[in-house]
């Protein structure tokens, strides 16, 4: 599912130019890019509370990031970036902060429909999204819409999401194709459950990057983040550019990954 999308050389060096000091972009495998990484984007009102601002306006910046590593994943040829943006838990912290995080989804999703179709991007989402108010609901109907016939990056988003709630969900879908005769309960096997869940489709992360220095999935990909390579940092999300992405990279790409067998040295 490579995408379809992908610079030449002198637009990444374009984009990548003039790196800071202590990243190496020669030392950047092109060949060996993660096909799918997914962001944690956390830090965002910690940010703020930092700066003396609301927690709005962590949220806000969070968006500028979010924008600048689309836009980065797309010229690295990275087939799927998934980013969690809410979480079945999120509905409880204080009404006014979930009321502008819905706006900010719809608006945001607006602003940003003209970079999605400039970058060839096309957009899903993983999680509930009947709990979303009809604004933001429609809002997000429409960018599918509008995005279905993309053939470059994909951007999961994931609103309304949590892991223990896919993996009922999809036990639910299993257990009623089940009592309808469509599948033997002999059957179910890894690939069944992967095809109910809301990534049926898109490869398992490759890498998975939390910021603000929290060592926890927070119920995100628990199915989907059995081999993933984990990136922490205690960068806020607001800080987080192309330099820490391509950091993140460079580190994914010095580790053995075994998958349960031996390190790669040993293998004839």
């Amino acid at each position: 599912m490579r995408s379809d999308h992908i610079y030449d050389d002198s637009t990444f060096e374009t984009f990548f130019a003039n790196p800071p000091e202590g990243i190496e972009m020669e030392a950047l495998d092109r060949s060996r890019i993660p096909r799918h990484i997914s962001c944690i984007m956390d830090g965002n009102g910690r940010w703020a509370t930092a700066r003396g601002m609301n927690r709005g306006e962590g949220h806000k910046a969070g968006i500028v990031s979010l924008r600048e590593i689309i836009t980065a994943c797309v010229r690295l040829g990275v087939e799927v970036l998934s980013a969690y943006a809410f979480s079945t838990e999120n509905w409880k912290r204080p009404a006014a902060e979930v009321n502008l995080l819905m706006h900010l989804f719809a608006q945001t999703f607006v602003d940003e429909l003209p970079l999605l179709k400039r970058e060839n991007v096309r957009v899903v989402f993983l999680g509930d999204l009947s709990a979303l108010p009809k604004r933001t609901r429609d809002v997000f109907e429409y960018g599918l819409a509008e995005t279905s016939g993309h053939t470059g990056m994909v951007l999961a988003l994931a609103v309304n999401y949590g892991a223990r709630a896919e993996l009922a969900r999809a036990a639910r879908l299993l257990a009623q194709d089940a009592l309808a005769g469509k599948i033997d309960p002999c059957d179910i096997d890894e690939d069944a459950v992967a095809s109910r869940l809301y990534t049926a489709g898109l490869p398992d992360p490759e890498l998975i990057i939390r910021t603000s220095g929290e060592l926890r999935l927070s119920n995100y990909l628990l199915w989907q983040a059995a081999y993933s390579e984990f990136y922490i940092t205690r960068t806020y999300w607001p800080d987080f550019n192309r330099w820490e992405l391509i950091d993140a990279i460079l580190a994914f790409q010095g580790r053995d990954r075994r998958f349960g067998g031996v390190h790669n040295r040993e293998v004839s």
